[in-house]
């Protein structure tokens, strides 16, 4: 029922389903497939019914900022929640190293995966991880933003670590408050960290007119400079820990 009020809320107040979303291509992926032996993969899955490649959305402010860095042997993608299907069978293709179409054990034990995302592209990276779990595949480090979705609040044992950031103002659009491990053996629960926008301004410039004037907190939050320094600070950690880069 939550979803399900959000999604309406969402698609009412910033008339999105008024157009299509540009979904992503394959050919729109810059990642080599399959990935040199030692890489990182990460995928941000922007909310809603956002175009991939939103330059205006914090998910994809987030993965140019890590492009910008030139990390040696990180990849970094988006893509709307819609599209992961295609998401899943390239990240299968990127380990597949002897390109047989299929993951053996080594291919799958050798995955450095990063998945984050907002709203609806929030509870993808969740989805995505579970799928990937058929497959052997492991992920390092989920960030969730505000997470709407079903079955969004159980983190599968093949990820090794989830943060979760949310609002709980009141209003028909709040995010999951609190995500816990499958199995706390093989998955540690960095935080569920609560924000409120109750009295408080963000800069919403890069939002549609309407929905500035609605002022939700679930929009808010997508633009709280805060929150963003957060999730790619915690990306930045895990990357250190993978030893791409040095410790700081």
């Amino acid at each position: 029922m939550r979803t399900a009020i959000a999604a309406l809320t969402l698609a009412l107040i910033s008339g999105c389903p008024a157009r299509a979303e540009k979904k992503i291509r394959r050919s729109d992926l810059i990642t080599p497939a399959p990935m040199p032996r030692g890489s990182l993969l990460i995928v941000g899955f922007l909310g809603a019914w956002e175009d991939w490649d939103n330059a205006k959305r914090s998910v994809r402010k987030v993965a140019l900022s890590l492009r910008e860095k030139n990390l040696p042997g990180v990849f970094v993608e988006t893509a709307g929640n819609h599209s992961r299907k295609l998401v899943r069978r390239f990240v299968l293709d990127a380990l597949d190293s002897n390109r047989d179409r299929k993951l053996n054990l080594e291919e799958a034990g050798a995955s450095d995966l990063i998945l984050y995302g907002q709203s609806f592209g929030a509870a993808a990276c969740v989805k995505l991880a579970r799928e990937l779990k058929k497959s052997g595949v492991k992920v390092r480090l989920i960030v969730m933003v505000d997470s709407i979705g079903r079955d969004d609040q159980v983190i599968p044992c093949n990820v090794k670590k989830a943060l979760n950031l949310y609002q709980r103002d009141p209003g028909p659009v709040r995010g999951e408050s609190k995500i816990r491990a499958e199995d706390p053996s093989q998955t540690s629960i960095l935080g569920n960290i609560p924000f409120t926008y109750l009295f408080r301004e963000v800069d919403m410039s890069d939002y549609p007119k309407i929905a500035r004037k609605a002022a939700i907190s679930h929009w808010k939050m997508d633009n709280d400079p805060v929150v963003w320094t957060l999730v790619e600070n915690a990306i930045l950690a895990e990357i250190a820990q993978a030893r791409l880069i040095p410790e700081p």
